[in-house]
Parts: structure tokens; sequence; C-alpha cells
């Protein structure tokens, strides 16, 4: 996994050079002192993780992240303020360090890299329509589709659950189904989509996954039936 580190402090870039050198599949391609130097280099070369620094002189880390597009490499926030948390992980990064980083913490963030890294590499090998990405408080988790029994709008949050357990996800309804291939799931609520093949059982308006009730609403109920392919 290559690594860019983005910092204006030179001894914070030291710290992460040297914490980097020390785990073996990390390899460091360069190191830029401004967010300038780190979009035009970007541009010429390919890099799998960025450790990026916040403030900086200039454009600062979320504002280059946010240029970066929809392709932009796995990123790792490090910076000295707490307060950009929120708007970080709205960003979809992996992780956001506190500095000063310590080689727990550094460890703990390159796993989680790590993890998205080997999953962007099986999904070249994966159909399409297997898994998602989801952010599951400050981790951004692969979840397989197969594992998804329905989803619940609940306010703000869109729960999904699995046989184990549900992830509380910060999004719409809409958003989710969109995400969701409509061969494998179909809306049966205003609050609630389901996976056709998980359905147990259908009566009175209530149908029954993993022993769990989700309610069908009338405007659904033919759509429902047409694709359940009812005898």
């Amino acid at each position: 996994m290559n690594i860019l580190i983005v910092d204006d402090n030179k001894i914070a870039r030291t710290t992460m050079k040297q914490l980097a050198s020390q785990i073996k599949d990390l390899e460091l391609i360069g190191e830029c002192a401004n967010a300038m130097d780190a979009h035009n280099l970007l541009r010429e070369q390919q890099v799998d993780l960025i450790l990026l620094d916040i403030e900086m002189p200039g454009m600062t880390g979320l504002e280059l992240t946010k240029n970066l597009g929809s392709k932009k490499p796995i990123i790792i926030f490090t910076t000295s303020k707490k307060e950009y948390a929120a708007e970080a992980f709205e960003l979809n990064v992996a992780d956001y360090i506190v500095k000063p980083v310590i080689p727990a913490r550094f460890i703990l963030a390159i796993d989680k890299a790590r993890e998205i890294v080997q999953s962007n590499t099986e999904e070249v090998k994966m159909d399409i329509n297997e898994f998602i990405f989801i952010r599951d408080s400050n981790i951004v988790r692969r979840l397989k589709l197969d594992d998804i029994l329905f989803a619940e709008a609940m306010g703000d949050y869109v729960k999904l659950y699995t046989p184990q357990k549900f992830f509380a996800i910060h999004t719409t309804l809409k958003a989710v189904e969109e995400r969701l291939p409509a061969s494998k799931f179909i809306k049966v609520h205003r609050s609630f989509i389901v996976a056709i093949t998980k359905i147990d059982t259908i009566q009175d308006g209530t149908l029954v996954i993993d022993g769990k009730p989700v309610p069908v609403a009338d405007a659904y109920r033919a759509a429902l039936n047409k694709r359940m392919n009812i005898l």
C-alpha cells in the first residue's frame, strides 16, 4: 500500500515517516508541505492512502479532499484539532487521528485503511451487486448484500439489519434504495426496504424476516406479490 504524507509541519511529517517505515506493507511515495503540491502530485501518481493534515496555509486538507472527487485515495486525517471530526467523516475518510500521533493509534488507522484497500482489490473479482460500503461509527465497513435482511428509516438514520446485528447509518432511505439492487430488494413501506429472498411469511399486512415483523403498506402490496411470484 503506497502512501503520501501531507503536512506543513516538518516534525509531524518526520514522525509519520518513521512510523510508516516500521510497517512492512507501506511504501512512502512522497511527502508534501502543502495541499496544492499534493494535488499536483496526485494528478501524476497513483496513491492508495494519504496521511493528510487539515490546517495548512492556502488550501486546507478538507478542501483538498473535496477537490479530489469520488475517485480520491483513502484518506486518514491527522490534525491537532478535534472540532473537524464531524465534517471530516462526512467526506468518507477512513480515520481521524488527533496529534500527537502515537504508534498504537497509527497502526489502528492503517489497519482500517488496509481493510478498505483489500476490499477495493477484491471488488474487481466480484459481482458489483455483492456488497456495499457503509460508515459504521468511524469505520468504513464492507457489508455483503446477502447479509442484509431489511432497511428501516428512523429519523435522520437508516438501520440496516443483518442476522447478527444492525448498523445505524446517517443517510436517507431513498439513498439506500438507490444503492441496493432492485433485483434483490423491494420497498414495502415508506420506511422499509426488504430483501425478497429473506421473507419468511406474509399475513395481514405484515411480513416476517428472521423473526422480525415488517409492515407492508397497501400501496406496495401488489408489486410485492408480483415480485414474490406467489402461487
